[in-house]
């Protein structure tokens, strides 16, 4: 009778439904956000760099391919400029995560097998400097490359740059929900945020580019 009650529960649906619950891994979304930051930032810094830079050159000059050269100068020399920051900026938390660790490790008298364990998956959790180079370089020139793409084609001036301006809005829409998906938050806040941001970020960067021109071509 024992044995037959412990078979009834063990097939049950409801301990059957419990099971996959039980099993199912958590998403670390701590480690996911070491690389999100860096991908996510790379691609806004490289989508407001350029798209401003292309804006202000335009409203200066009216000719597509000074515009586009001055996009992929900003496109060569911001990924090169986010993959150093990333790699020196890495590199300096993962010293510290790892001074940590050894004062920590000095500081206890024994080690359980369990404790070295522990120890061995924090070292594999550390952030990667040269990952975290590479992803936001790709990310910075994928960004980057989305208003050069919709101006390469558009010989009207004024269409270009309005085409700019709605593909570089429509692009921080998309990373600020791209983001709170992967990082579980809410999405109109991130989105709004981003987009806010980006706009306050190219008009800032459109003004000073063209006052600056501007004043350049009266001397």
């Amino acid at each position: 009778m024992a044995s037959n009650v412990q078979l009834s529960e063990t097939s049950s649906p409801r301990n059957q439904k419990s099971r996959p619950r039980e099993e199912k891994e958590e998403v670390d979304y701590m480690q996911r956000a070491q690389w999100l930051r860096a991908a996510l930032l790379g691609a806004n810094d490289g989508l407001v760099t350029v798209a401003s830079l292309m804006m202000g050159v335009g409203s200066i000059k009216e000719d597509v391919k000074a515009m586009l050269l001055v996009g992929f100068a900003g496109l060569v020399a911001g990924a090169c400029s986010m993959a150093i920051g990333e790699f020196v900026s890495v590199c300096t938390q993962r010293d510290i995560e790892t001074a940590q660790m050894k004062r920590a490790i000095e500081n206890m008298t024994s080690l359980s097998a369990i404790d070295e364990q522990e120890e061995e998956e924090k070292k594999e959790r550390l952030p990667n400097p040269g990952q975290a180079a590479i992803a936001s370089a790709l990310a910075f020139s994928v960004g980057a490359a989305m208003p050069l793409l919709a101006a390469v084609f558009i010989e009207n001036h004024k269409v270009r740059m309005a085409v700019v301006a709605v593909v570089a809005t429509i692009a921080l829409v998309v990373f600020g929900v791209t983001g709170a998906v992967l990082g579980k938050t809410s999405v109109v806040k991130s989105s709004v945020r981003v987009v806010i941001g980006g706009w306050m970020a190219m008009a800032l960067t459109f003004g000073l580019t063209k006052f600056i021109g501007s004043a350049a071509m009266q001397i």
